[in-house]
């Protein structure tokens, strides 16, 4: 596609369509004392609203010089320990997260307008806890996570398709079956903002801000 026909393609696209999206009213006077519970209010509604894949979260990290590195995963978890989601040691994002461990999350869900934004220093799991939730997963999750060297150089589909078929058939045979390098990672927040767009564009955002007593302090931020 040529650069100009990009513009006029980019030009005549819309933000939060209302026959797509539903802007609703947020009261942060009213939001409790910390992000948690909004966050698991917020995504059972875009769950009920339809919102595709809400549990897809970009994750943010940096390799051992400060580059950003970026990727859609998928959230295993919000708890007291953090927001979880997994991956490989040995991945790249492994790397990073071994190198600087610290990263951030972002969740978008379009159909109500809303941003959940997450930073702070992450943590790996115990190995117990991170094949626990391994198995606790589907078959096709424990396959890809047999077929393990996630980053590494692909010498051709061909390979993959070998890898994955022997993979499969394993992870049938045995749902038991160990990945030793997958790993369970929390991020805990010192940072939690959550962003409710408006028509107007009189946007909301809330900020909650780690206190060293273990609370929670709340801020408007200007959109």
């Amino acid at each position: 596609m040529a650069a100009t026909d990009l513009h006029t393609l980019l030009k005549s696209l819309r933000v939060w369509h209302p026959e797509a999206t539903e802007l609703r009213p947020f009261d942060p006077a009213a939001a409790p004392a910390e992000p948690l519970p909004l966050f698991t209010t917020w995504f059972a509604e875009a769950v009920a609203a339809g919102q595709p894949e809400p549990h897809t979260v970009s994750l943010a990290t940096s390799d051992e010089e400060g580059r950003a590195d970026v990727r859609i995963v998928m959230l295993h978890g919000a708890d007291a320990h953090g927001w979880s989601f997994a991956s490989h040691a040995t991945s790249r994002k492994g790397h990073q997260l071994s190198a600087r461990p610290y990263a951030a999350l972002a969740f978008y869900w379009p159909v109500l307008g809303r941003q959940v934004r997450l930073r702070g220093p992450v943590t790996a799991a115990p190995a117990e806890e991170s094949q626990a939730d391994l198995h606790a997963r589907s078959t096709g999750a424990l396959a890809a996570a047999l077929t393990g060297r996630q980053s590494s150089p692909l010498s051709s589909l061909e390979e993959l398709r070998t890898e994955s078929e022997a993979a499969w058939r394993r992870a049938h045979a045995d749902p038991a079956a160990p990945s030793p390098t997958w790993t369970l990672y929390h991020l805990r927040p010192e940072e939690a903002e959550f962003f409710q767009g408006d028509p107007d564009r009189r946007h909301v955002r809330l900020r909650y801000v780690a206190e060293p007593d273990g609370g929670w302090r709340r801020e408007l931020l200007w959109p």
